[in-house]
């Protein structure tokens, strides 16, 4: 039993840092050429490309993680939203939820730390793919309406950040103002994981408890109209409520 329960062990490693390289090296094989590709194709072709090649990549590492059997995913609700301009709102709790989101859908759009967007292992394929820099708030409410205009589904995290208190941290104004000029739908997700594994004080050297399981589903759709302070509020109440009630019923 000692022998198996370590064997175990070192097979969960190995699937854990296994994927994160793996996770890495199609970041980066991508993520070079598009820094080049980018500049040579007419900017909807080439952000039309980029957000399909993420969406592939996404799928790949979460196939080859699933096949292992240490990670179940459903993320199936999601495919019913292609192909419709978008704002997708969710909480989150993890940094594996823009992976699990963009694996199903081949037109998303993220808002994205600066930093990230200069990162060279990650940069070159999000700016192919359109993604916001989150470092203006001008520059982020046009170029909004600008991707959901020409057909693309735009994913905002309301909180800001990772999730550290339950169940969500408080929604930051601007994704309101952000969602109003858009003048989309606002379709609200929940993203309900297993394990804080990849949370915001998750060392990336500690195992989870396998297997961890991830489900995304769909809430309410939302209109940003009126004032936009109460709408963030009322938002941000919405979620509470529905992430109440689905603990509980876990629970019960």
């Amino acid at each position: 039993m000692r022998v198996w329960r370590q064997l175990k062990t070192l097979y969960e490693y190995f699937v854990l840092y296994g994927g994160l390289l793996l996770f890495a090296l199609l970041c980066l094989a991508w993520s070079l050429p598009a820094g080049v590709v980018r500049h040579l194709l007419p900017r909807r072709t080439a952000e039309r490309i980029g957000q399909y090649v993420i969406m592939l990549a996404f799928r790949i590492y979460l196939s080859v993680v699933r096949a292992s059997g240490l990670v179940k995913c459903d993320l199936s609700a999601l495919d019913t939203l292609r192909g419709e301009p978008l704002i997708i709102t969710t909480n989150h709790p993890a940094l594996i939820d823009v992976v699990l989101i963009g694996s199903r859908l081949p037109r998303m759009v993220c808002v994205l730390k600066a930093n990230l967007l200069d990162n060279p292992m990650l940069g070159g394929g999000a700016s192919m793919a359109g993604y916001i820099r989150n470092d203006s708030t001008g520059n982020l409410i046009r170029r909004a309406a600008t991707v959901t205009r020409e057909g693309s589904q735009l994913l905002i995290f309301p909180e800001g950040t990772r999730t550290v208190t339950d169940p969500v941290n408080p929604f930051k104004g601007g994704f309101g103002l952000v969602a109003k000029k858009a003048g989309v739908p606002i379709q609200t997700a929940f993203i309900e994981a297993s394990s804080p594994f990849l949370g915001k004080h998750w060392s990336l050297w500690k195992k989870p408890d396998f297997p961890l399981v991830y489900r995304v589903r769909l809430g309410e759709r939302f209109e940003a109209t009126g004032d936009v302070k109460k709408f963030v509020t009322d938002l941000e109440e919405y979620y509470r409520r529905e992430m109440r009630e689905q603990k509980l019923g876990k629970q019960a």
